[in-house]
């Protein structure tokens, strides 16, 4: 009796130390699922399909592309007087020198209105960790957090208190300036929704003013109204939106006129912009737009790369079913079965 009571204990014990889950089809893996078998039709039915999907979008963003006139003037060389060559740093860090400087522009074919104006820098790392860290983006929603600059070193306070936007981001706000006219009639630059339109709504405060900005011992770049909110800065804005690559273009304003064929415009520029200490490069961009932006080449050839791709394999495949044909789930031609009497041996 008493050993059968001892069987019955260790059984119980060891149904309940069991880490068995219990039965289901989740567990399992038994719940329903679409299962295709893909036979060489499916599968030439498919690279058909995409190739014939991407290669109209391919030629139509080709297309787009081409019709998009972009002009590229790079203006940070040509712009240094002279005599200051050989050092373009004193050249752009004294106050002494002019820094007005007149470019002219031939428009090769009509552009018509908005014109979209970009400063591009090259070799200007916006992505530099320390760099990107160095903001306040609560300071920049709201004025009650206008004394949070953790996080902004080391642009955080001056002698007269906090710095309002604080940060090296901000600090460094692009400051060249650009006019144009066309046979010396002024063209107007609007920098009307330049920025997204979740910036002014979300990411900077209507009630938040500059303060204490470039009143340090050390300017970086541009100054700010201090009469005007951040929500209505919009060459901030633009700005604080930091690029990933080094390379990169900033839209600068619109020119809301059609630029006819054979143009001179009239470039007048106010060199400011301090990249001659890091080896860097200024441009100005003037471009039209298309339905997919600005010129770009690249997509297009993408997209006609990977429909090119998808019609080869179609046909290749389709000739190799047609002359080659195997039957569908042959178990001959797995690789155990190879050696085996009656299988395939390559």
């Amino acid at each position: 009796m008493d050993a059968k009571d001892g069987a019955s204990d260790l059984t119980s014990s060891t149904k309940k130390k069991s880490r068995r889950p219990k039965y289901s089809q989740f567990t399992q893996q038994e719940l329903p699922a679409c299962k295709p078998i893909l036979t060489p039709a499916w599968v030439i039915l498919i690279f058909v399909a995409i190739g014939i999907v991407f290669l109209p979008i391919g030629f139509a963003s080709l297309f787009a592309s081409e019709h998009v006139v972009e002009i590229v003037n790079h203006y940070d060389r040509d712009c240094v007087p002279p005599n200051y060559v050989d050092n373009k740093l004193a050249y752009i860090q004294s106050s002494k020198t002019n820094k007005t400087c007149i470019r002219r522009v031939t428009i090769p074919k009509q552009m018509k209105s908005p014109v979209y104006i970009y400063y591009q820098l090259d070799h200007f790392y916006q992505n530099h960790r320390r760099y990107v860290k160095s903001r306040s983006d609560g300071q920049l929603r709201s004025k009650s957090n206008e004394k949070k600059t953790d996080t902004c070193a080391p642009e955080r306070y001056t002698a007269n208190g906090a710095i309002v936007p604080c940060g090296l981001v901000a600090w460094s706000l692009f400051n060249d300036t650009y006019k144009f006219s066309v046979n010396n009639k002024q063209l107007g630059v609007s920098k009307k929704d330049i920025t997204w339109k979740s910036d002014p709504k979300k990411k900077f405060g209507s009630d938040v003013y500059p303060k204490n900005f470039q009143s340090g011992g050390l300017i970086g770049g541009a100054k700010l109204n201090s009469s005007i909110p951040l929500s209505e800065q919009e060459d901030l804005m633009v700005w604080m939106r930091t690029s990933t690559l080094p390379t990169f273009r900033k839209l600068y304003g619109k020119i809301e006129a059609d630029l006819e064929a054979d143009d001179i415009v009239t470039v007048t520029i106010e060199n400011n912009y301090n990249t001659y200490i890091f080896g860097g490069n200024k441009k100005l961009v003037l471009s039209t737009a298309s339905w997919i932006g600005g010129k770009n080449c690249l997509l297009g050839i993408a997209y006609l790369t990977v429909g090119g791709l998808c019609l080869f394999l179609a046909i290749s495949f389709l000739l190799l079913y047609l002359f080659k044909p195997r039957p569908l789930g042959d178990t001959s031609y797995l690789s155990w079965n190879r050696s085996a009497p009656g299988g395939h041996i390559y």
